[in-house]
């Protein structure tokens, strides 16, 4: 009877811990690459995870371009990779969904879509 109650009281300290490792900063980061990207101010962003430990630091975040649409139902992810963790944060990649936009893939078409949401992220950044 004791350990149902020793695990949850250890994951009570546990999760605020985690929660407090994830990146406000990367985070609006990330959803306003993911606005400019899809040209719209009104994005419905469902859960958000951030990693600012790791190398490169990163966001992953579920998104409805419905408005209205429930967290649960929102199956579409938005990732974001950059150079750093600090501003200004340089995107090094994003992917919407299984499509991914970088300064190295082979497709000129979505490699100027990368170009143009980094060019887009430094304005606002400064």
């Amino acid at each position: 009877m004791r350990k149902p109650i020793i695990f949850l009281t250890f994951a009570m300290f546990v999760m605020p811990a985690a929660a407090i490792a994830q990146s406000p900063e990367l985070e609006d980061t990330c959803r306003s690459v993911a606005k400019s990207f899809f040209m719209t101010d009104q994005l419905a962003i469902g859960t958000v995870q951030s990693f600012p430990e790791l190398k490169p630091p990163g966001v992953r975040m579920s998104y409805s371009t419905r408005q209205g649409t429930a967290p649960a139902e929102m199956t579409d992810i938005f990732e974001c990779e950059f150079d750093k963790s600090d501003k200004p944060h340089n995107l090094a990649r994003f992917c919407a969904s299984s499509t991914c936009y970088a300064p190295s893939v082979d497709d000129a078409e979505r490699k100027r879509r990368f170009e143009e949401m980094r060019i887009l992220l430094s304005r606002a950044e400064k």
